[in-house]
């Protein structure tokens, strides 16, 4: 009897240790999946599949900063954006891949700690005229205005994906081709060719032109805006077409330093529809295209290409036109997408695209 119970207590020990889950390898927790709703009991669309992790590489800031080095992203919140990822067709119109949540690190916060030591200080202190340039290790480059990173009324649109999930369709079922590198993602692009796999280098940059700066030039008017495309002139805006369609925007109007400025609507043109025949749509602009807007008194701000040319939220850019001799006329900006109104430029006299090389 002693026997059998013996023999019992060895099988069901033999048992017990089969069950005891075995440790995960660091190989494999890189490449493990995680279900996260597939019984749907939640109200999410976005968490009903695996999430699968991408790999990052060693990312490093330099540029005009006073800090520059390897980014940590220990303690970097993670956020989190959906993406309908479409690319351009060469034979024309945009080609989808797929659509994703994609999970990772935004800008914002990488670069939230980087003390500015901005080139041009002494000429333009605002730093509405600084950009970042995002390269791969092939060396490909992707560029972002500081405004989109910071002035958005939508914050963290921008990651670094270091994680990504299928958004499944509930009927046919298709799945996406899954990316297997980590990669920077824009958020609020309608077609996104800045979607870059595997940045390993981020470099913060002031615009490289100078502009005569006349601060607190009063009264302020300029009767035309001249446009510019790699140095050379290709245009200018003295009057709005008459094929232009209005636009009204309701805005709450504040600065970051005045604060409050108005509540009343904002009535134009989207400045876009005015600058497509001399900035088209292509792979390059999209990518690495960067746009300058400068008052007549020097005044300036760096938007990117995809960021005036390419939204998926219609929060556009607007040229207004002014009464004739109006003081901070004949023309001014407002930026739809912005929380402040610092890119609001008054008196606007020139417009350069220049591609970031």
């Amino acid at each position: 009897m002693k026997r059998i119970f013996l023999l019992c207590v060895i099988f069901l020990s033999l048992i017990s240790c089969n069950n005891v889950p075995k440790p995960v390898k660091e190989n494999e927790k890189k490449n493990m999946t995680q279900v996260i709703d597939s019984s749907e009991k939640t109200n999410d669309f976005y968490d009903n599949v695996e999430t699968y992790n991408l790999p990052v590489k060693d990312l490093v800031i330099e540029g005009e900063i006073a800090n520059p080095g390897k980014v940590d992203f220990t303690n970097l919140p993670v956020h989190s954006v959906i993406v309908k990822e479409t690319l351009l067709d060469s034979v024309g119109g945009d080609k989808f891949v797929g659509a994703y949540r994609y999970d990772g690190y935004s800008l914002f916060d990488i670069l939230n700690k980087r003390i500015l030591k901005k080139a041009n200080i002494s000429e333009f202190k605002p730093i509405i005229d600084l950009y970042v340039e995002v390269e791969n290790e092939k060396g490909e480059k992707v560029v972002f205005s500081w405004g989109e990173i910071y002035y958005p009324n939508n914050l963290h649109k921008i990651l670094i994906a270091t994680g990504v999930a299928r958004i499944v369709p509930s009927k046919t079922k298709e799945l996406w081709p899954l990316p297997v590198e980590s990669k920077i993602v824009a958020g609020s692009d309608l077609v996104t060719e800045r979607n870059m796999s595997s940045p390993v280098k981020i470099t913060v940059k002031s615009y490289p032109r100078s502009f005569t700066v006349n601060q607190g030039l009063s009264p302020m008017y300029s009767s035309q805006v001249d446009v510019f495309s790699s140095s050379k002139k290709v245009a200018q805006i003295a009057a709005l077409p008459l094929s232009a369609g209005n636009a009204t925007f309701n805005t709450i109007f504040y600065g970051r330093g005045k604060g409050i400025h108005s509540t009343t609507p904002f009535n134009g043109v989207l400045l876009k529809d005015l600058l497509l025949k001399d900035y088209p749509v292509n792979s390059e602009n999209l990518r690495s295209g960067i746009i300058c807007i400068a008052g007549k008194d020097g005044y300036r701000s760096v938007v990117s290409y995809s960021e005036l040319f390419n939204r998926n939220d219609q929060q556009e850019f607007m040229l207004i036109k002014t009464r004739q001799n109006e003081d901070g006329g004949l023309f001014r900006i407002f930026a739809a997408s912005d929380f402040f109104s610092d890119r609001a430029i008054k008196s606007v006299s020139e417009i350069h695209l220049d591609i970031n090389k």
